[in-house]
């Protein structure tokens, strides 16, 4: 179901991301080519305040996050530093963050996207490896295109996983082979992506943005509250005892049945006609 009301697309662009708003749903766009898309410290401070700008937001009800010019993202611009220094990028006055607060940042960023209460899109062509890969599991769902490649390729630079990695990817894949996809680092192609698990859907890249477009309408036009829940209940899942889900489940539909949007559902199915959700 696609939301009826068009409205004119409201484009933010910002020094490492261009970010894009229509029909309550907010593209962001990682636009550091020229580094396929790696985040540098700039980048990391700037998708955190638009995490916190979507969380705080009533009017924003799906994020999309992908990548400008192919790629998705290929991580930590751990190699860029020469570059900013060069450039003045990222350079202040003030003395280098120690590796552990820089660490703390990055545990920021990863905490306030998977604790999005609205849904998540990864869209992703090209690259998406390293924590680039980790911000693409961070989402609710990921959909690539048959040019998508993904690895944790830590191990490569002498590091281990971040950026929710040893989180995620276990949940993604199974135990035994989020260990061979982290200790041998290898690039994975976007069929193997997609019979391991790893994403949710890969289409023809000419299919890609129709697919997401569509994805991301239904979810736009779907009940916000309800999908909160839902959304918090199975990231929640896998840490509580079936008891506890039980309980959790019986507070969120206690919640839902006295909001406005579970009422305007019934009339619609009584009416035989799409509701019309507003958050409420």
């Amino acid at each position: 179901m696609h939301i009826s009301i068009v409205r004119k697309m409201a484009t933010d662009t910002r020094e490492t991301l261009i970010v894009d708003r229509k029909d309550g749903i907010v593209t962001v766009t990682m636009n550091r080519p020229h580094r396929k898309n790696a985040a540098s410290a700039t980048m990391w401070a700037e998708l955190l305040q638009v995490f916190r700008e979507v969380d705080d937001s009533s009017t924003d009800r799906v994020l999309v996050l992908t990548g400008a010019d192919g790629d998705f993202c290929s991580g930590a611009d751990v190699g860029g530093m020469d570059e900013r220094a060069n450039s003045g990028s990222d350079v202040s006055d003030e003395p280098p963050k120690h590796q552990l607060a820089s660490m703390r940042n990055i545990t920021d960023i990863c905490l306030t996207l998977n604790r999005l209460r609205q849904p998540t899109i990864a869209k992703v062509r090209g690259v998406a490896v390293g924590a680039g890969l980790n911000m693409a599991l961070s989402c609710d769902l990921v959909v690539g295109d048959d040019t998508s490649r993904y690895s944790e390729i830590f191990a490569r630079r002498g590091l281990s996983l971040d950026f929710g990695g040893s989180f995620l990817l276990p949940r993604r894949v199974g135990l035994h082979k989020a260990k061979e996809l982290a200790l041998f680092a290898e690039v994975i192609d976007a069929k193997e992506a997609e019979a391991i698990g790893l994403v949710n859907r890969i289409v023809p890249s000419s299919e890609l943005d129709a697919f997401v477009d569509d994805w991301a309408a239904r979810l736009a036009a779907g009940p916000p509250i309800a999908l909160a829940m839902t959304k918090r209940l199975l990231n929640n899942s896998m840490n509580v005892t079936l008891e506890e889900a039980l309980d959790d489940e019986g507070l969120s539909q206690t919640v839902n049945f006295s909001t406005a949007d579970t009422a305007e559902a019934m009339r619609a199915f009584v009416e035989k006609r799409d509701p019309k959700f507003t958050g409420r």
